[in-house]
């Protein structure tokens, strides 16, 4: 299977590092920088494309890591080739965007996935399971937090909120997925960020969302922690609460409310960005249903676009009903 990447920065490379441990896949790749390009071509044995189109027209399935305000161009271009699309999160930079991309892949009957990796981070998939499946009983509440440096990228274009969207758009967008993943459908949400009114730079953001179940979430987001990246998440509820500090053990700990407590070792499986892309290739190639469609990629990007519009107004705001 060829695969051809659109953008050679940093997941540009991390998608490559995970083709290139698949015997069956050939890499291609096409990037505007040649300082850059020529040191992705060496360090991955990838085929260089002069152009996009030539890329798209090679590709058997086409990768895009570029930046999000350029996702619908060559989405399109992608889908108006017949080819399967991949698209690194977020989504796309308004949900106008995001519908146009999954209306074009479902007419051209173009399979379509969405980068939310986090769902496939052992630590994560098992919190999933053990809400879904009732450990915790009833879920009440729930707290996240994700951050570290901020990230800059080509030309600093993480720091242009107006092409970044900036941290609820880029990095919170991977919480409000898993939540909704886990705990359903939100019915309002208020969030507070410290560079949506100056649209750039360094960010901070605090969102408190409340779902139609009733639960509580309370999710923390930062570019601004010079002592490096951290994640954690507690879910409690009527029967005990569970927890994971991706700064303390490979683990996912269970406190029941009646005083017991238990570690659930995660297992070294493989890589998270493996077993996404693998899973899409494999569905590709089989027909079978996409592990993260479209319209998943698309109610995460709501619930973002839905934080800003609280950021910038100062309320309450109600998620577009899609």
């Amino acid at each position: 299977m060829r695969v051809g990447i659109l953008g050679t920065g940093s997941m540009g490379n991390v998608h490559a590092r995970q083709y290139r441990k698949m015997p069956e896949v050939e890499i291609g790749y096409r990037d505007s920088h040649p300082e850059r390009a020529d040191g992705f071509r060496a360090k991955w044995e990838a085929l260089p494309c002069a152009s996009s189109d030539e890329l798209i027209a090679w590709a058997d399935v086409v990768d895009i890591c570029l930046p999000t305000d350029l996702h619908l161009e060559y989405a399109l271009k992608a889908i108006a080739a017949g080819k399967a699309v991949f698209i690194e999160k977020p989504f796309a930079r308004d949900l106008s965007e995001g519908s146009t991309i999954i209306e074009a892949a479902g007419k051209a009957g173009v399979p379509l996935m969405v980068g939310q990796v986090v769902r496939f981070f052992p630590e994560y998939a098992l919190g999933h399971r053990l809400v879904q499946s009732g450990k915790i009983g009833t879920p009440a509440a729930a707290r996240l937090r994700r951050g570290g440096k901020a990230p800059h990228g080509s030309q600093d274009w993480f720091m242009d909120h107006g092409r970044s969207g900036g941290i609820l758009l880029d990095l919170a967008i991977h919480d409000f997925d898993w939540l909704r993943w886990t705990l359903g459908e939100v019915s309002h949400l208020y969030s507070r960020s410290v560079g949506v009114q100056s649209g750039g730079g360094p960010d901070y953001a605090l969102t408190t969302l409340t779902f139609e179940s009733g639960t509580v979430a309370h999710v923390e987001s930062t570019w601004m922690d010079p002592s490096g990246f951290r994640a954690t998440y507690e879910v409690a509820g009527s029967e005990g609460m569970i927890e994971f500090d991706s700064r303390q053990s490979a683990s996912v700990r269970t406190h029941k409310k009646e005083g017991s407590k238990l570690q659930h070792p995660v297992s070294d499986t493989d890589d998270p960005y493996y077993q996404e892309l693998s899973g899409f290739l494999g569905a590709v190639k089989n027909g079978t249903p996409i592990p993260v469609p479209g319209f998943e990629g698309l109610m995460a990007l709501n619930l973002s676009l839905a934080a800003l519009e609280s950021a910038r107004t100062g309320n309450v705001v109600r998620p577009t009903k899609l």
